[in-house]
């Protein structure tokens, strides 16, 4: 039998055809198929060039529609590498992901200036300015966030305005010629700035911590300690991403769908940036469109006619019926209504349009199982006295139906148990108590699924390089110098050191090998959770295990398992969103050292300016985080993590889910979790082309866990619109998916996020704002649902629930 030959690692025979053999005729490749088994972004079937015509195909492709579009400001391919890295077969000139095809471009000038003087200047602006103004409105409700595509699609005309304007002078500093305006501002300036941007956006999650301390425990705390507690929890997760770059960054199968938006977005931005296109329409022409259409559509249902934004209808038929809108219902109820005509709430989990299908599919079924058959049941059959509650909220409640207030079992900052015991026990809501189900499933499952499927390639990653990896972009990368092991261990070292010294110096209530604890948990699960969200874009929420691990290893310490939460998820949370930056800058081509600086110099900066306006804030706005503050800064978020911190580290997990415990049931998830991908691991080994590698639990529990507060029409319809656009129209228009799809995302983010600035700006802000009162904008106001009504209501007067409790 003729020798079979092979042109790339992807380029490779189909699984039945292999033959059974102790020693494979091509060992890369079968290795190669076996990594890519549970990958089901990998197409098995395509059909893949023959090896004798690859270079002819190459060159023939150039005149492709695809090529037009994907190769972007420069002319010169790179093949300088192709025999750089030790192997027996060549490698195919694109990614085997049609996903990656259609967003990257398979190119690259090594030549670009991108360390600029505009590129720092316009960097710097953005992430003072987003950290300043995110801050600020996050004590607020209702608040705006100004996100990194706001950053994205203002950079660009400010670099070209100052590419016209700064003069061309060339200066020698130090042996270094550099000049305010080297050449055209380019995408790889531009792409630095808006990573820049991106790193601030979410604020620092440790700001939470000190307004906590002030707000709930009446606590005095200095400029210091803050700047060191936000600092050492908002870096160190840093030198952890650094540390996994061959495992989340240099693998091809490692996506990172959200960077696919991104990096399609920079493409067509600068692609035909002030130039005619007359063939076809064009991808900026399309953004254009898609923009603006957004940007017009969003002011109907985000202001004219907020029903169609909740889209609770079969509520407004039946507006006093508490069963019905504990189904159909948008705010407390569970959303079956399927369908919402606003794009932030298809958006409020993900963007459809970037997500893989057969994720999508995976949540879906799970929101339909545990949200939409299981919560029924518990609810209707009032288990763990749900029925006396709203069926979905975020909130937890006493024993009259009332929010749970946490003053009143608390004293001097710490834990009472005479003021618990003649309060009430903690009640969740149903989709609450399934929420902390699925949280424990999610934990146990990703660890087992990453044991099956991804043991072995981790192990070997471990002594991986960048020159180890067998794509186009990988290759193309290593015309830069890649950052040192030691910068990211001495960023760690000089963070954990930092951290050290607060926990110590300062009453935090913290020891220190409660700290390493935290750290070793971040370390241990940053690979699992990145290596989930590069393949799914689905996030794994891990905070609640953190602070259910936290308050189980310190008990009646509220502000050191706040701590401890923050260390643990910062850690992995950071380290995950590091690394799909870094994946961001693989794609676009970015110096990876001027990755490392821009990135850490942003945070470092925001740290320090999320610090300074929340101190102002607290100095200078009256009766801040208090209900009834009139200008609306009441800290939500501040509430919700200084509750949890009361529930959790005061009144602690072993009087909700230890055995004997009213919720000690949900335990039984966890062994659901760890055992559930093991059939399915092995049905996708013994049927490698079925469907079955399509199941993938982790995702199944994980797509979920945005519920509550998102409802099930947050889930339905951003089903619905990934099956139309990541199902059909990638399988029966692929040529329109390939060119449009990551702009049209694009386009309607970008839109939505603009409307919401100038609403909020020109109509709700000003003097209280002004609000337009008609049917469209009450009907959904005036039901059960919006109303919060339960099943079962208290008596005044009487309690439900267990007579004694402790």
């Amino acid at each position: 039998m003729e020798t079979q030959h092979y042109s790339s690692a992807t380029n490779i025979a189909a699984l039945q055809n292999l033959r059974a053999r102790g020693v494979p005729d091509v060992p890369e490749d079968v290795d190669f198929l076996m990594e890519h088994l549970n990958d089901p972004n990998f197409d098995y079937y395509a059909t893949l060039p023959s090896p004798t015509s690859s270079t002819t195909e190459s060159t023939l492709a150039a005149a492709s529609d695809f090529d037009v579009e994907s190769r972007v400001e420069s002319t010169r391919y790179s093949t300088a590498s192709r025999t750089a890295t030790p192997s027996t077969f060549e490698y195919d000139d694109e990614s085997p992901y049609p996903e990656v095809r259609a967003a990257v471009a398979s190119i690259d000038d090594p030549t670009m200036h991108v360390n600029t003087f505009r590129m720092w200047v316009l960097g710097i602006f953005y992430t003072i300015l987003i950290s300043a103004l995110n801050q600020f409105f996050s004590m607020r409700y209702p608040s705006i966030i100004i996100t990194g595509i706001v950053a994205q699609l203002t950079a660009l005309p400010l670099g070209k305005g100052m590419e016209r304007f700064l003069p061309t002078t060339r200066f020698n500093t130090l042996g270094y010629t550099w000049s305010f305006n080297p050449g055209p501002f380019n995408i790889k300036e531009h792409v630095l700035i808006t990573v820049m941007a991106n790193v601030v956006v979410s604020g620092a999650y440790a700001t939470d911590i000190v307004a906590t301390q002030k707000v709930f425990y009446n606590q005095t705390l200095s400029t210091s300690y803050q700047l060191c507690l936000v600092l050492s929890t908002q870096l160190i997760g840093f030198s952890l991403g650094g540390l996994l770059r061959q495992f989340l960054v240099w693998p091809s199968s490692m996506i990172w769908p959200g960077a696919l938006v991104t990096s399609a977005l920079f493409n067509t931005l600068h692609k035909s940036y002030g130039k005619p296109e007359s063939r076809h329409v064009s991808r900026e022409k399309f953004f254009c469109i898609a923009l603006g259409c957004s940007f017009v559509w969003y002011w109907v249902p985000g202001y004219l006619w907020t029903g169609l934004s909740v889209f609770n209808w079969v509520c407004w038929i039946a507006p006093n019926n508490v069963a019905v809108n504990a189904l159909f219902g948008t705010s407390t109820g569970l959303g079956m209504g399927i369908f919402t005509f606003d794009w932030s709430m298809i958006s409020y989990i993900g963007s459809p349009l970037v997500t893989p299908w057969w994720s999508e599919a995976n949540t879906v079924v799970a929101l339909v199982v545990c949200f939409w058959i299981l919560t029924p049941i518990i609810y209707f059959t009032n288990t763990w006295f749900t029925a006396y509650l709203p069926i979905s909220s975020y909130l937890t409640f006493d024993n009259t139906g009332l929010p749970y207030d946490p003053a009143q079992v608390v004293a001097n900052a710490s834990f009472n148990v005479a003021q618990y015991e003649a309060y009430s026990p903690v009640f969740m809501t149903a989709t609450m108590a399934v929420a902390y189900g699925v949280a424990f499933a999610a934990f146990s499952s990703v660890v087992v699924h990453t044991f099956l499927w991804y043991r072995r390639d981790i192990v070997r990653r471990f002594k991986s390089s960048l020159r180890d990896e067998r794509d186009i972009h990988s290759r193309l990368m290593q015309a830069y110098p890649e950052v040192p092991q030691w910068w990211y261990v001495i960023l760690g070292l000089v963070m954990l050191l930092l951290l050290f010294i607060t926990v110590e110096i300062f009453p935090t209530d913290l020891p220190i090998w409660a700290v390493c604890v935290a750290l070793a948990l971040a370390a241990l699960l940053a690979i699992p959770v990145g290596m989930l969200q590069a393949i799914t874009n689905q996030q794994i929420a891990l905070n609640v295990m953190f602070e259910m691990i936290g308050a189980y290893l310190l008990p009646g310490k509220p502000i050191a398992v706040m701590i401890f939460k923050a260390s643990a998820y910062m850690g992995t949370n950071q380290a995950v969103g590091f690394a799909g930056d870094l994946k961001l800058g693989h794609y676009m081509k970015v110096p990876p050292r001027l990755m490392f600086t821009a990135q850490v110099l942003a945070a470092f900066l925001s740290c320090i300016v999320v610090t300074l306006v929340q101190n102002w804030m607290f100095a200078n706005i009256v009766d801040i985080c208090t209900p009834t503050q009139p200008q609306f800064f009441i800290c939500p978020s501040t509430g919700t993590f200084g509750s949890a911190s009361l529930l959790w580290g005061s009144i602690g997990p072993h009087r909700l889910f230890s055995p004997g415990a009213m919720y000690s049931p949900l335990l039984w998830f966890f062994a659901v979790g760890a055992f559930l991908p093991i059939p399915f691991y092995y049905l996708a080994r013994r049927f490698p082309l079925s469907y079955w590698r399509y199941i993938n639990i982790p995702v199944f529990f994980a797509g979920i866990g945005a519920m509550p507060p998102a409802t099930g029409i947050n889930f339905a319809s951003w089903a619905i619109v990934g099956f139309i656009f990541q199902w059909f129209m990638r399988r029966y228009h692929f040529r329109w998916w390939m060119r449009y799809n990551y702009i049209l995302s694009a386009g309607l983010d970008a839109g939505v996020a603009l409307s919401l600035i100038v609403i909020f700006f020109l109509l709700q802000m000003p003097n209280g704002g002004i609000t337009l009162n008609w049917w469209g904008n009450t009907v959904w106001q005036n039901t059960a649902d919006a109303m919060g009504t339960p099943l079962y209501v208290m008596p005044p007067g009487q309690t439900f629930g267990p007579s004694t409790w402790s």
